[in-house]
């Protein structure tokens, strides 16, 4: 049933589905707002940059917003600008600051430009967005509107106007976007609305859309410029009527980037509030729409055509299996040809059978493969966790980083079950340093991804990105590991040492048995790489959007459906680590332990080349040469890889165990 509704909740994901608390606010007519600006994104290279590193119009004081762990963590920065708007007030022309920038500036500037650097901004929690409207093929009827996050902070010009405006001919003129066009969609509070919320002020207005049109025009102003009070001065590219601008511009030019001499910019913008009938509760609907549905199904039902292949072998094996063993037991109820054919089956395929006193025998680095069976419970029941919430509308993307804040206290809670897996295995294997393995579960995983992630915080600072993560949020995740995680995973460890040892159907011999020689195609890294892309190609797809989504900066929301994958992927590691293992036992190879693990859990290695393929040929074409950028992205690609092969692995490495137990408490031993 819970998976019914999480199938439901996919499908519905267009439909606005709020996390409780999260509650509208009504603004009342002529209330003054401030516009938030945010970090400075491209998809052009994964370094991000703070608004303000930029010479961009300040106030006299700038505040900083507050942030969530998750915000801190994705190198989200907040803070007031000198954009100032008053409900259903419209502005035009209204001058932010004229600023006069060096040759290095404006070279910094064209820097920006070149990279197709992006403005983030927000107003009441919506995220700013340039709109693009365009007619749906399938329904020509129709039309449908796109977002682009944010504004550029400049352009090429245009190849025509370029030598149409800079007769010299030089080559690759930039221009700066220094007016904005806010059109800010509002929705005044009506009696409908009583059943959704409960408003504070029936008479307010809701803010319902934040878009932008940016402009880059060369302002020139008569007179002197006023510098006590900027927003005063009248511009001579405006058109006025009355004394009050009307949104239309004289002739100009755009406001080139002249990075040899700098120059003088004057930045300007309009607010135009248009009333919508849009509500509230669907004022995300327009970030959240579904245009790609038919692609996700198409890859969840070649996934699934991959699951019920497995299924199917597995299903053949179980069936062989049982068969043969009641035949052997029942031999008196058989007639002489069903004997004779049952013999000849058995010597075939009982391979398996013949290494009983050796399947169950401890690996090398038994207690490794323990630890990692800990994490990998953890980073299970976190997944699902995570999955469960955000399906169910708690983790939505109108509560900025609740995502990544969710999935990391989760993470941490989860020490328990981490520690009580790693015991009960420890324990199995006859490991007798008890306190060396419950340490190593607590500092392993979360050792090497706080080594990778501060390598990467390490080329963040460098660069002076906003990228990097702050120091007092390094605490706070150090007090999260030693703090919560280690006592946790000890307590979970305590309890999984106390409970007896785990019974095995079949004893382990003193001696171990000789291996036969092997086929090629048994080798372990063959057998792991071919189960590795079998799991792969059944979620392939959803990564596509999930990368897409991280690195060019949407809004991924088909929670329901990456359940859906999630549960598909696990299903087929199951399947292709017990097949594997299988047919491993039948040609007398008992050594399953670590080749269950990297069967299921080479799934990673696949998707961390993917990540590599999607970076070179798609997200950031202009970076591959930027040795430290590309560090940044192929930083984060290894801890999801590595989070990924653990996760799977300790989902075939329990299934292997499981499967064997079952299989040798089935026959008897003389």
């Amino acid at each position: 049933r819970s998976g019914g509704l999480l199938v439901l909740l996919g499908l519905q994901a267009a439909q606005a589905f709020y996390l409780p608390g999260v509650a509208p606010r009504a603004f009342k007519d002529g209330e003054a707002m401030n516009l938030k600006v945010q970090t400075l994104v491209s998809t052009e290279t994964p370094l991000q940059f703070d608004y303000y590193q930029l010479p961009f119009c300040k106030p006299k004081k700038v505040e900083d917003l507050p942030e969530n762990l998750g915000e801190a963590l994705s190198g989200e920065r907040g803070h007031t600008s000198k954009y100032k708007a008053q409900m259903k007030v419209n502005t035009y022309c209204k001058t932010l600051c004229r600023r006069k920038y060096t040759p290095a500036e404006m070279e910094e500037m064209q820097d920006f430009a070149i990279l197709d650097y992006r403005v983030n901004m927000r107003l009441d929690g919506l995220p700013l967005a340039e709109m693009t409207t365009f007619v749906d093929e399938e329904r020509p009827g129709e039309t449908l509107e796109t977002y682009t996050l944010g504004f550029p902070v400049g352009g090429k010009l245009e190849e025509s106007e370029a030598a149409k405006d800079n007769p010299t001919g030089a080559a690759d003129q930039y221009v700066l976007n220094n007016h904005l066009r806010f059109k800010i969609l509002y929705h005044p509070f009506d009696s409908s609305d009583d059943n959704q919320f409960d408003a504070s002020d029936p008479s307010g207005n809701f803010i319902i859309g934040f878009q932008v049109v940016p402009f880059s025009i060369q302002h020139r102003y008569t007179g002197v410029w006023d510098k006590e009070k900027e927003s005063n001065n009248k511009l001579a590219t405006c058109m006025y009527k009355d004394g009050q601008a009307t949104g239309q511009f004289e002739t100009h030019v755009p406001q080139s980037i002249n990075a040899a001499e700098g120059g003088e910019v004057v930045y300007s913008y309009d607010v135009v509030w248009e009333r919508t009938t849009v509500k509230w509760a669907s004022r995300w609907d327009v970030y959240l729409q579904m245009t790609d549905d038919k692609i996700h199904w198409f890859s969840i039902i070649n996934s699934v055509v991959i699951v019920v292949f497995l299924t199917g072998i597995v299903g053949l094996i179980m069936t062989r299996i049982l068969r043969k063993d009641f035949a052997r037991y029942n031999e008196e109820g058989l007639s002489a040809e069903e004997k004779a054919e049952a013999n000849r089956e058995m010597r075939e395929e009982t391979g398996w059978k013949l290494v009983y006193a050796d399947v169950f025998r401890p690996p090398p680095f038994a207690t490794l493969l323990s630890v990692y069976a800990g994490t990998g419970a953890q980073l299970f029941i976190m997944s699902f966790l995570t999955l469960v919430f955000a399906a169910l509308g708690f983790l939505s993307p109108a509560n900025r980083g609740s995502l990544l804040s969710a999935s990391l206290f989760f993470f941490v809670l989860m020490g328990v079950p981490a520690g009580y897996v790693s015991a009960r295995f420890c324990k199995l294997v006859k490991e007798p340093n008890h306190f060396k393995a419950t340490l190593l579960t607590a500092l392993l995983f979360p050792g090497v991804c706080f080594a990778i992630f501060f390598f990467i915080n390490l080329v963040a600072w460098s660069r002076q990105s906003s990228t990097a993560v702050p120091f007092g949020t390094l605490i706070v995740l150090m007090l999260l590991w030693f703090g919560v995680s280690l006592p946790l995973i000890f307590f979970g460890a305590f309890l999984g040492f106390k409970r007896e040892t785990i019974s095995l159907p079949v004893q382990t011999a003193s001696i171990p048995r000789q291996i036969p020689p092997q086929a090629w195609y048994m080798h372990p890294a063959v057998s792991a790489l071919s189960g590795g892309l079998l799991a792969f190609g059944a979620v392939f797809v959803e990564m596509f959007f999930i990368l897409s989504s991280i690195w060019q900066h949407r809004f991924y929301y088909v929670f329901g459906f990456l359940a859906i994958v999630f549960a598909i992927l696990l299903v087929t590691c199951v399947e292709i680590a017990i097949v594997m293992c299988y047919l491993h036992l039948c040609a007398e190879d008992y050594r399953w332990w670590w080749r269950s693990m990297f069967t299921s859990g080479a799934t990673a290695v696949y998707m961390f080349l993917y990540a590599a393929f999607h970076y070179f040929s798609r997200a950031h074409p202009s970076a591959k040469f930027d040795l430290l950028a590309s560090s940044i992205y192929f930083g984060y690609m290894l801890i999801m890889s590595y989070g990924v092969f653990v996760l799977c692995g300790f989902v075939g490495f329990l299934s292997c165990f499981v499967f064997i137990r079952k299989i040798y408490a089935s026959i008897k031993i003389d």
